[in-house]
């Protein structure tokens, strides 16, 4: 036997501590496998159903339950439509009082939600609104374009998107001749400009909308600048209007027309 039989064998090395820091990567995965299940696929907040949109239309699909009317009969089941053409009152769909408009704006397309219970709505105050001066009316003269022009204007999300300009109505307001750059209405053939004014919209709404409506065949257009409209997304943010092009800034203050919701005047006014 060897000198040292006796001796007692070394310890063996103590087991390392596990590591029970998080892991970044491991929480990532976790945090990614979850979150379809977190998802409402195919859901509209408050609205029932299912919604999708596809290369040819929106597909809604329903339950018997979920109380859904298509073309003003019970909707059960799955559909393909295509974007509404008239105002929300004729959608082709609805959920009780609220009304489901199928729109498509760029190439994509959406679903507007129309509740008339909705707090704008319950809370609306009406519009501010100047008096009205028949000094305000002028008679103008449309110089047309050629088709197919386009210019870049700016919007309200941050995007410039190209407005197709109808031609500049001239007229006579003020002691001075004046022009602006029209539009025209894809619908009817109206046309219709975008505005702003020397305030800048400090007492009025930042743009408003000028519809003269559609020249005659002489070119002789009325330019009503005591009924300037305010645009739709004054009313509800998921309306997107382009700001006034160049030129469509008048160097003066426009008194007629919507000044404001007059929820937002000052209580002066």
């Amino acid at each position: 036997m060897s000198a040292d039989a006796d001796e007692p064998e070394p310890a063996p090395d103590p087991e390392p501590a596990p590591d029970t820091r998080p892991d970044p990567d491991a929480a990532g995965r976790r945090w990614r496998a979850r979150r379809p299940a977190e998802v409402p696929e195919g859901r509209i907040p408050a609205v029932p159903g299912r919604w999708s949109a596809t290369g040819a239309g929106v597909a809604p699909t329903a339950a018997p339950g979920d109380g859904i009317t298509l073309d003003g009969e019970p909707f059960a089941g799955g559909a393909l439509l295509g974007a509404d053409e008239g105002p929300p009152a004729r959608s082709r769909i609805a959920a009780g009082d609220v009304r489901l408009v199928v729109i498509r704006r760029e190439g994509a397309r959406a679903v507007r939600v129309f509740d008339p219970a909705a707090r704008p709505r319950t809370d609306f105050a009406g519009i501010g609104t100047s008096p009205y001066d028949a000094a305000f009316a002028a008679a103008g003269r449309l110089r047309a374009y050629p088709e197919g022009r386009t210019v870049q204007v700016e919007n309200p999300d941050g995007r410039a998107r190209g407005l197709g300009p109808g031609g500049e109505p001239g007229f006579d307001s003020g002691g001075g001749t004046h022009r602006l750059h029209v539009a025209v209405d894809e619908g009817d053939g109206s046309r219709w400009a975008v505005l702003g004014d020397a305030t800048g919209g400090r007492s009025r709404s930042r743009f408003r909308f000028l519809k003269p409506g559609t020249p005659a065949a002489d070119g002789s257009i009325a330019v009503d600048s005591g009924r300037l409209p305010l645009p739709p997304c004054a009313f509800a943010d998921h309306f997107v209007r382009p700001f006034p092009p160049s030129g469509n800034t008048r160097p003066f203050e426009l008194p007629g027309g919507e000044r404001r919701l007059k929820a937002a005047l000052a209580p002066a006014d």
